[in-house]
């Protein structure tokens, strides 16, 4: 193995599709108009040497070094700010190019460390290279007089170097050794669009500085890496490179964190991860990258993991390592038993978001075939099963329908219930670098997120919506559509059911439907909202994205639904720049669903009833299927409480932290007889569970993920397992122990099955990947190369279905004993339940979770900042510090999920989506008290998690 080279052409490419011819040192080269003489050269094999430019920045043209001669223009022009010309002739090598090119890196070396042996960047650098390139062996130039090499002393220059920050745990910045090439400034703005860096001073004083000369960590940074991997010398320097010193081959992989799904270059030294470095071919992601996908892979040997099989007869006693086969042996036995004793039904599991394809499929196939029962779901049940149902009602998939560079082509982009600057970081940085270009926002949020006012973005409209009132407000929207004759009538008329398109009109121009009747109970101002509404009809290109602020409500499917209503009636389907978005949370949350994780569906949302396609799998599987669907998540826990469901295997998912009403999900696993949790480290389920079964990471493991814009990618191994298998050799010793003889040798053979059974992944193999490093199902005959745009000339469904959308209030109320709205989301630096990224330096930026309330709330309360605050529900109550901010409205308070001694979950009810049972995280009626600390129940809950995480003395 060895190191994966990118080729860096120096600048962006071009999308002119005008082509012109030039020649470059004699040789008659063809590229698009718009071309940099620069990246012309590059194509054709000349690389002309270079330090400020890279072609993941647009040209900045400051560094002098790759200056070219044309024939019949006077100087010499920079090649990378120079754009190509038709019949020009350009020389890149010429005596006079290579004198002053020699003067201009003596220029740089002159002011420069000369550490290179001790430097971390040896063997990397490109100051280093650049200097070798240009033929520099002789600086005439010493350190004599001003530099910025040296700190100063009273105004004189002394024999220090200037100190280094190190202030953020995964880089360090070493201003002796910046050039002051702009790259990492531009990174900051252009790609990352946080505008956290800057010059500071003027001539030798120059360097580059967070914020207003603070360190990283007190700057704005937000830590994505974009700097560090533009730096081109060992100014900014990951400190793990630092430590361990410059890989020696890489590979690349996904990460396993948001349903981003960036693409990375794993760099190692034998089987220690050095570093992960954005691959610029990503298709996700482009080459950028956030704090968790960048920095935030410590937790993969983290010393809290798990690494072998343990076991226990109750909950009550400490774990014992056991052999796998001992392991194994237990889970078939009590599995059986279990069966015999209560029945088939008795028994199910729960797949993960966070493996890969293949194990969510081999774990709803080991259910279906091995258990016998279709009781199987996904965490998707608690984020995003109302888009299945949503899209697959109006469209006819369940999935979004654009890739994420159709961002790039939005002319107005409405964001409701998401929060991509910390959700999605990446995509989110796309989006606000398409604002900055021109594009208009509108954010539908009752909180403020950083979209409505950030650096260089500003929404439009914001409308600050009451939580739980979604379905009036996009139906308001509607009715300004339809009032005002602003519907794309051609649009409907082509793709549309129109009997059920008129039916809906007359549904939404009712007048109880206007925004100013809907403002009394939405909050949102009616003429804000009427502006609102003719923007994203009037204004060109319209997309939605939307997040769990939707789907999370007892009526998440009917928003959903109304948000299709909307897209459709304006013409925003079926083309660039357009449609409707969901960002998933996790990695493979859209996978997991795609493999049939749901108790009604097989692969592909085909129903479990029908017959052919339950056929088909019993041929494939042999074996009979039930043709009914099993049960839901939350149905399993009440079938437990209840005393008629009694196992349950879990594979990577959390659902005492996660999931809604903690005190009932306890109850239901306390209930069981069989809890199965194969994770990495002992999680707050783990705590009821009775086998334990160490999972290992994606940075162990061949497989796909699917992201938030269907596009199906390879993770491959860079390690070996530490404990011992792959998830999906997991599942299948506990199929083989159950008797069922599976005989899979690599993850690809179970992705052949799945093409073979799934329509829409007919044509994905692993050497297809491998080609086109990505498709996007459908991936099949009518679309072998797979499909990056949905519904392009008719919807999936044939005709697109217009749905009646009634506002129905939510059941959860507020009154004078819960007289507050507590909505929940995430923050950037954490993910999901924390598990792996409490177990990296990510949690230098949030230690705790805390509640955020806003200052007239908190005045009448009597409660300051960072006081500790009781937050109380009908459901429970829990403890934590407060934060005084106007980012939430007076009366709506709001927290985030991601450490378990917080248990949000403790507060948030029962509640769920009328279709999915999706639960509502985004209302909960509560009251806010001053506090003295943690409630009983959290340190109750403190020393009962301690006590289930004793591990037992191996016996001699």
């Amino acid at each position: 193995m060895s190191l994966i080279i990118e080729t860096d052409y120096g600048t962006p490419a071009s999308k002119s599709e005008t082509m012109v011819t030039l020649t470059i040192d004699g040789v008659e080269v063809t590229v698009p108009e718009g071309t940099s003489i620069m990246r012309a050269a590059m194509e054709m094999g000349t690389a002309i040497p270079k330090l400020c430019a890279t072609d993941m920045l647009d040209a900045f043209g400051s560094c002098r070094l790759c200056l070219v001669e044309i024939e019949g223009r006077r100087g010499t022009p920079a090649s990378c700010t120079t754009p190509v010309a038709e019949g020009i002739v350009v020389r890149t090598q010429t005596d006079r190019l290579a004198q002053l090119r020699k003067g201009v890196m003596e220029l740089y070396i002159s002011d420069h460390p000369l550490d290179c042996l001790t430097c971390a960047a040896n063997g990397d650098c490109e100051l280093q290279d650049m200097a070798g390139a240009v033929g520099l062996r002789d600086v005439r130039y010493g350190y004599e007089g001003d530099n910025h090499v040296f700190a100063k002393k009273d105004g004189i220059a002394n024999d220090q170097w200037l100190p280094k920050d190190e202030s953020n745990p995964y880089f360090t910045y070493d201003a002796s050794k910046c050039i002051v090439c702009n790259r990492c400034v531009r990174a900051c703005e252009e790609v990352q669009g946080t505008f956290a860096l800057t010059i500071s001073g003027r001539g030798f004083d120059s360097r580059v500085s967070p914020g207003m000369n603070e360190d990283f960590m007190a700057s704005e940074c937000v830590s994505c890496g974009a700097c560090v991997q533009a730096c081109p010398t060992a100014t900014l320097s990951e400190t793990k490179l630092i430590e361990i010193g410059q890989p020696e081959h890489s590979e690349v992989t996904t990460c396993a964190y948001c349903g981003v799904g960036c693409t990375f270059k794993a760099e190692m030294r034998g089987e220690e991860l050095v570093r992960m470095v954005p691959w610029k071919d990503g298709k996700a992601n482009r080459g950028h990258s956030c704090v968790k996908g960048r920095f935030a892979w410590g937790y993969a040997t983290h010393r809290d993991r798990i690494t072998k099989p343990m076991i226990r007869d109750s909950i009550k006693e400490p774990w014992r390592e056991v052999s796998w086969d001992e392991a194994l042996g237990k889970i078939a036995t009590d599995m059986k038993r279990i069966q015999q004793a209560f029945g088939r039904e008795a028994v199910g599991g729960i797949t993960s978001s966070r493996c890969t394809n293949e194990e969510s499929y081999l774990v709803q196939k080991l259910i279906r075939a091995g258990f016998g029962t279709n009781n199987v779901d996904t965490c998707a049940r608690v984020c995003h099963s109302p888009t299945g149902y949503g899209l697959k009602t109006t469209f006819g998939t369940s999935a979004g329908t654009q890739d994420f560079d159709s961002v790039e082509d939005s002319d107005v982009i409405l964001v409701i219930g998401a929060n991509p600057t910390d959700g999605h970081p990446v995509f989110g940085s796309r989006m606000k670098k398409r604002l900055r270009e021109g594009a208009k926002l509108i954010v539908v949020d009752p909180r403020r997120i950083d979209l409505v006012k950030s650096p260089h973005v500003k929404a439009e409209y914001h409308l600050a919506l009451k939580p739980g009132t979604n379905v009036a407000v996009v139906t308001s929207l509607a009715h300004v559509v339809v009032t005002e004759g602003l519907a794309d009538e051609a649009f409907i008329a082509e793709r549309c059911d129109l009997l059920e398109y008129r039916e809906w009109a007359a549904f939404v121009a009712d007048p109880r439907h206007s925004p100013e009747t809907t403002e009394a109970f939405t909050g949102v101002p009616a003429e804000l909202l009427r502006k609102a509404a003719r923007l994203y009809a009037t204004g060109g290109n319209g997309a939605i994205y939307y997040g769990l602020g939707v789907t999370e409500h007892s009526q998440g499917s009917t928003t959903v639904m109304a948000i299709a209503n909307l897209a459709m009636a304006t013409g925003n389907i079926g083309r660039r720049g357009v449609g409707v978005n969901p960002l998933r949370g996790q990695n493979n949350v859209q996978g997991a669903c795609d493999m049939g994780s749901f108790p009604h569906e097989l692969t592909g949302y085909r129903h479990i009833s029908d017959e052919g396609t339950r056929n088909l799998f019993e041929k494939a599987w042999g074996v009979t299927l039930d043709k009914d669907p099993g049960l839901r998540i939350n149905n399993m826990l009440d079938a437990a409480v209840d005393g008629s469901f009694k196992a349950i295997y879990i594979e990577g998912e959390d659902i005492l932290q996660s999931d809604p009403d903690t005190h009932h999900v306890a109850a239901g696993l306390e209930a069981m007889e069989l809890v199965i949790v194969q994770d990495l480290f002992l999680n707050e389920t783990a705590n009821y569970a009775h086998v334990f079964l160490p999972g290992c990471t994606f940075l162990e493991k061949d497989g796909t993920f699917t992201n938030a814009e269907r596009r199906i990618q390879r993770i491959r191994r860079v390690m070996s397992p530490k404990n011992g298998y792959a998830d999906w050799e997991v599942t299948q010793l506990i199929a083989n122990a159950l008797g069922l003889n599976w005989n899979y040798k690599h993850p690809s053979e179970i992705m052949d099955e799945i093409a073979a059974l799934t329509p829409t992944f007919k044509n994905v193999t692993y050497e297809l990947l491998d080609e086109m490093g990505s498709v996007q199902w459908p991936c099949n005959e009518e679309h072998p190369e797979g499909t990056p745009i949905m519904h392009v000339d008719h919807f999936v469904r044939g005709k697109g279905q217009f749905v009646l959308t009634e506002y129905i209030p939510t059941d959860e109320r507020t009154g004078a004993r819960f007289p507050l709205i507590l909505t929940t989301g995430r923050i950037l630096s954490q993910y999901n339940v924390g598990a792996q990224t409490r177990r990296t330096e990510n949690s230098r930026w949030h230690e705790e979770d805390v509640l955020e309330i806003h200052p007239h709330d908190a005045e009448q309360r009597g409660i300051k900042d960072g006081d500790w605050v009781k937050i109380a529900s009908r459901a429970g109550e829990t403890a934590l510090h407060a934060l005084i901010t106007d980012r939430v409205a007076p009366g709506v308070v709001y927290t985030t999920f991601h450490h378990p001694l917080t248990q949000a979950n403790v507060i948030t009810t029962d509640f769920s989506d009328w279709a999915t049972n999706c639960p509502e995280y985004k209302v909960t009626a509560v009251q806010v008290s001053p506090s003295n600390g943690p409630t009983r129940y959290q340190e109750d809950y403190d020393e009962f998690s301690r006590q289930s995480r004793r591990i037992a003395e191996a016996a001699e």
